[in-house]
């Protein structure tokens, strides 16, 4: 629930109220002192200096609609404090008896002490006042924060952002970025000052692109772990960077996605309300930029644009202010006229512009964009249906095919994330990749081409991920899937070949109703050679990848036992020699082995059934 302005202005007024009363009450005190007259004295110009400060603040608080009171309170307190210790002090000084005056002795030393603190406090109230009603952030160090000068700097870099003007608050904002980036001590002290919600303000407010991206980069290197992004959520942030990302100029999209994908990766809650403020459409809506993506909605009966369409279509385009030839209006415009879009099209035709203008920040973009779904998608069905649900997966499979580097790697890090997530999800699976659906055969060509086609493994990888969780919705017929993950089974990369081990085995696993003929099309595909050979590679190399490989030969054996290739291989001598090891470590796959070695000596000539399989 949030905070009523009314009472945080009228707490602070009390907080400036005591000290004030505190100061006449040192004062009248003085004045009334029978010893130490003098010094009495001194204190008193000390506190009535002091008095006056406290008064121009409160002026200030009270004139001043948004201030910045975390340091007015902290410093406000310890004046407080200190006025207290002056009061003792001088009233020690009225004496009245002979017996009063024994047990209220005062030396030089304890009015030049109090004196000093009075000092000090001066010397805070003076460096706020100046902080309120100076034109940019004050540097100085008030002696509240001699010992940790970081402290005065972020509340005057704050105070700024908060409360100065525009060019100022960029500057003071781009302070605390480069203050954050330094340790995460000073991330914790601008958090805990409350730093996050004057730059959430003027991320919202769009005063300036500058501003704008000042406060994006200055949040992108606040929130880097899991606490200070629940401080983000907790402050309504995710509505603002939602609200930002849909309408706003592309250099600071470029931003604001970095901050999207940070705290998505860090925070499994962040994943979730970044969903459902429905983040995934301006996200797909920006990676679609110059993506050509066809729309049924636009097709005739005969699978051609109509004419009549077609005119719709354009008066569509011109009545929101869009060239009807410029692509990249073809899907942002379905985007913003769904009524989606948290602040409409105010900065469309600037982004068209920078489009034009700045390809390399249209690249960064769209590279930020495919990595911010990636991690939303991560481990989360809500998101990884939204990208589904909208044209997320044909976009993706148009920039796998056409694009190179890290918008490549990044979508098909995107795929492979969707895909690990339709693997536990049936309800998911069927809708997204159902084998009749243009958008599921256009990611499912770009997987194979990736793996029969590029060399690179840090792309090879998740595009086999990929293939391999979506391994129980391809029909025993689909062939042309098995044959290029069993030729990556002989990659020189040890690592590729591991992973089209891995992938293959929840091909031929029992929760694959086709594991059979999946299993004999491995095996007419010579898949049994390479996979003995990876074998021996991985026994002295990876016990992740030797385990995954002894599983794939015991679904093979469990379902083509009398294979040739099996026989002429010595996958039982093999299978053997491991058992003792596989199952001490593994002891659920006790039953599997014993199933694969039990059917290899069935049928294979010169084993007896009832040899020894040496599994305990």
């Amino acid at each position: 629930m949030a905070a009523n302005p009314e009472n945080d202005e009228r707490t602070l007024h009390d907080e400036l109220s005591l000290p004030i009363l505190l100061a006449d009450r040192v004062i009248k005190s003085a004045q009334e002192a029978e010893s130490s007259k003098l010094d009495c004295a001194d204190l008193a110009k000390q506190v009535d200096r002091l008095s006056q400060m406290l008064r121009s603040a409160v002026r200030i608080a009270a004139a001043t609609q948004s201030l910045y009171d975390r340091p007015v309170r902290r410093i406000v307190a310890d004046v407080a404090k200190n006025l207290d210790r002056a009061l003792t002090l001088v009233r020690k000084c009225k004496h009245s008896g002979v017996l009063r005056q024994v047990f209220s002795i005062t030396t030089t030393a304890d009015f030049r002490k109090v004196s000093s603190l009075l000092e000090s406090s001066i010397g805070d109230m003076k460096w706020l006042l100046s902080v309120f009603e100076s034109d940019g952030a004050n540097l100085s160090l008030p002696p509240i924060a001699s010992n940790d000068p970081i402290l005065s700097w972020v509340w005057s870099y704050i105070a700024t952002i908060q409360m100065g003007q525009l060019r100022d608050r960029v500057e003071a904002a781009n302070s605390l970025v480069s203050l954050a980036r330094d340790n995460d001590r000073n991330k914790k002290i601008i958090v805990d000052e409350g730093g996050v919600t004057p730059l959430l303000k003027l991320l919202k407010e769009g005063s300036s692109p500058d501003a704008q991206i000042a406060a994006a980069s200055a949040l992108f290197h606040i929130a880097t772990d899991q606490e200070r992004v629940r401080i983000i959520i907790d402050l309504l942030g995710i509505n603002v960077v939602v609200s930002v990302l849909g309408d706003s100029p592309m250099r600071v999209q470029v931003y604001v996605v970095r901050l999207v994908s940070e705290m998505a990766e860090l925070d499994t809650v962040a994943q979730e309300v970044l969903g459902r403020e429905n983040v995934i459409r301006p996200l797909v809506s920006l990676l679609a930029m110059d993506t050509v993506l066809d729309d049924p909605k636009v097709q005739s009966a005969s699978g051609k644009p109509s004419i009549h369409n077609l005119v719709q279509i354009n008066k569509q385009l011109a009545v929101n202010g869009l060239n009807p030839n410029s692509r990249l209006s073809s899907f942002s415009n379905h985007y913003h006229s769904d009524g989606s879009s948290r602040g409409g099209g105010h900065h469309r035709k600037e982004r068209e512009r920078e489009a034009e203008s700045n390809p390399e920040v249209k690249l960064e973009l769209k590279a930020g964009c495919a990595k911010a779904l990636w991690k939303l998608c991560k481990g989360c069905l809500f998101n990884s249906r939204k990208v589904t649900e909208t044209k997320g997966l044909i976009c993706l499979a148009k920039i796998i095919e056409k694009e190179a580097g890290e918008l490549q790697l990044n979508c098909l890090m995107t795929v492979m994330e969707i895909a690990v997530v339709a693997e536990s999800n049936p309800d998911l699976r069927r809708a997204a990749f159902k084998p009749n659906s243009p958008a599921a055969k256009a990611i499912l060509d770009q997987l194979l081409r990736v793996i029969q086609e590029e060399a690179n493994q840090e792309l090879q990888i998740p595009a086999i991920k990929a293939i391999g969780s979506l391994a129980r919705t391809f029909p025993a017929r689909e062939t042309r899937i098995v044959g290029p993950l069993v030729a990556r089974l002989g990659s020189a990369d040890v690592d590729v070949a591991i992973e089209a081990a891995i992938a293959l085995g929840k091909f031929v696993c029992t929760d694959n109703f086709n594991c059979v003929e999946h299993s004999k099309t491995i095996i007419e595909f010579d898949g049994v050679p390479s996979l003995m050979r990876l074998l021996r590679t991985t026994d002295r190399t990876s016990e992740r990848g030797h385990v995954n490989c002894l599983v794939l030969l015991c679904y093979l054996a469990s379902h083509v036992g009398n294979s040739k290739a099996l026989e002429q291989a010595r996958a039982l001598n093999t299978l053997e020699g491991g058992a003792r090891y596989l199952v001490a470590q593994y002891p659920d796959l006790r039953d599997l082995l014993a199933k694969a070695i039990h059917n290899l000596t069935l049928y294979q000539a010169g084993a007896h059934p009832h040899r020894q399989t040496f599994i305990p």
